[in-house]
């Protein structure tokens, strides 16, 4: 049975079909939000297959971006499908991080903080790397309520087998909210610090575009479905398919929220 700790995040193809999709939507729901200055210099933290690195490039008209992600498949994605001369792609976490000289004008993270083993260490570091009057963001995906397709997921699998239960991204990520974001941007020494919703529908044209992602091991879901034998992983699918709710064109409808939350450091 796998455990919180074997998460795999090895394909950056899989994770497309699985979260990045979504990701991709959402990210451009933050940088709009965010509402940057032009031109500055960006620090990427997490970038993944390059969700937010490509929102980054479209909306924002950047200086430079280095964006890194400690998975070197995901980064190597990310350099395949976004071939821009403002952005760098480096393999490294939280743990040690690119810098910059003068600092960087924005440093941001999409889908990440909850995922660290110590946000708030990986805060200041960030704080380290910013520049006098720069903003920090960041966004994660609201697990407790707002994810409907996991949701559905995970109530069927510790419905199925109770083991389940504690893998559920909502029990595990008690970061995912309002309060605890603020708390832990407050807590680095940011000012002006607020928060958004962002929202984007998920949908599905069919049970095999929803169910197919959660076959192909990349992120906590498909790295429990990927656990199970095969008579258990047939049981959950059909679980699943009474569940959900089909349109009479065969598609599912759903909605995924995320919380966003920034803050400054004194000019």
């Amino acid at each position: 049975m796998t455990k919180a700790s074997d998460d795999r995040w090895v394909a950056g193809d899989a994770y497309e079909t699985y979260m990045g999709r979504w990701s991709r939507r959402i990210a451009r729901e933050f940088v709009r939000w965010l509402n940057p200055v032009s031109a500055g210099h960006w620090l990427e933290v997490g970038c993944g297959t390059g969700a937010l690195t490509s929102a980054i490039c479209d909306i924002c008209q950047p200086a430079s971006i280095v964006a890194c992600d400690p998975s070197g498949s995901f980064v190597e994605h990310a350099r395949k499908n976004l071939r821009d001369a403002h952005v760098s792609f480096v393999t490294a976490g939280a743990d040690a991080l690119p810098s910059r000289d003068g600092g960087f004008d924005a440093i941001v993270s999409g889908l990440v903080l909850n995922f660290l083993p110590d946000p708030g260490q990986a805060m200041t570091a960030l704080r380290a790397r910013l520049r006098p009057g720069g903003t920090i963001a960041a966004y994660v995906w609201d697990y407790a309520d707002g994810m409907e397709f996991l949701r559905f997921f995970w109530e069927e699998a510790a419905a199925q087998a109770t083991t389940a239960a504690g893998l559920d991204e909502r029990k595990r990520f008690p970061l995912c909210s309002v309060p605890a974001l603020e708390s832990l941007f407050r807590s680095a020494g940011l000012a002006e610090v607020d928060t958004h919703g962002l929202k984007t529908p998920t949908d599905f044209t069919n049970f095999e575009d929803y169910w197919t992602p959660f076959l192909r091991g990349t992120g906590p879901a498909p790295s429990y479905a990927a656990s199970l034998d095969p008579g258990n992983r047939e049981l959950l699918r059909e679980r699943l398919q009474q569940r959900l709710h089909t349109e009479s064109d065969g598609s599912i409808v759903l909605t995924a929220r995320a919380w966003a939350v920034r803050g400054k450091t004194g000019g």
